[in-house]
């Protein structure tokens, strides 16, 4: 049981680090992109990732 909860929990922390990449990747994209276009994109992309419910 013990090996069951170690690996959930390195799953858990893996899929909170790759999020965590995406988010600071969309970030720096919305910010320092070229083209209006982009960075438009990469707000919407923000959005979509860092949803809040109300």
């Amino acid at each position: 049981m013990s090996t069951a909860l170690e690996n959930t929990a390195l799953i858990a922390t893996a899929g909170a680090a790759w999020y965590s990449v995406a988010v600071t990747i969309a970030a720096v994209t919305a910010v320092a992109a070229r083209t209006t276009e982009r960075r438009r994109d990469a707000r919407e992309v923000l959005k979509v990732l860092v949803r809040r419910n109300r």
